[in-house]
């Protein structure tokens, strides 16, 4: 006769010891529970393996969210140091061409999002806009309509005026 030990939290699938083929009991702080058969066993191991699987799941995702917590705590010391000001302007065919107001709302939500650290996922289902629609209109090749930036500032938690604002000041900077 064998026995099952119900693992506990510190415990492995490997700790769990099954002996022999026959019906097997169930033993808990030490006292005998009931016999098994064959097909509960199974699933009293299965249910181990789940667990062991949820925890180390639980664990990588902890591990993921620790590390980019730190890539974003360096991104914010990055910021706070001060930067030059990237002109967005271009020589083409020996005329300056300037930031168009496209590309400055798209370099300026796709700004605010990052600095949030939002995904664009996040930001697209909160806005009702699609995920593709909303990267184009961030890289500056889409034209937004006023409605749908109303809905991507509303989703990025600013007024449209807000954003617009950061806009204006952008393209001043670009300007000067």
């Amino acid at each position: 006769m064998a026995s099952i030990t119900l693992a506990n939290d510190e415990q492995t699938v490997s700790e769990v010891k099954k002996v022999g083929e026959h019906s097997t009991s169930v033993r808990m702080g030490g006292a005998r529970m009931r016999e098994l058969t064959p097909a509960q066993r199974r699933a009293v191991m299965f249910a181990q393996q789940q667990v062991l699987r949820a925890r180390a799941a639980k664990k990588a995702k902890d591990e993921r969210q620790a590390a980019l917590a730190r890539m974003w705590q360096e991104e914010d010391a990055e910021t706070t140091r001060p930067r030059s000001i990237v002109h967005k302007r271009e020589v083409v065919g020996g005329e300056v061409k300037e930031a168009s107001l496209r590309e400055a709302i798209g370099h300026v939500l796709r700004e605010l999002r990052t600095r949030d650290h939002k995904t664009l996922r996040e930001v697209s289902e909160k806005a009702g806009v699609s995920l593709g629609y909303l990267s184009e209109v961030e890289r500056g090749q889409k034209e937004a309509s006023s409605e749908l930036l109303a809905s991507i500032s509303e989703a990025l938690g600013l007024t449209t005026s807000q954003m617009l604002r950061l806009v204006a000041d952008y393209l001043d900077s670009v300007e000067v």
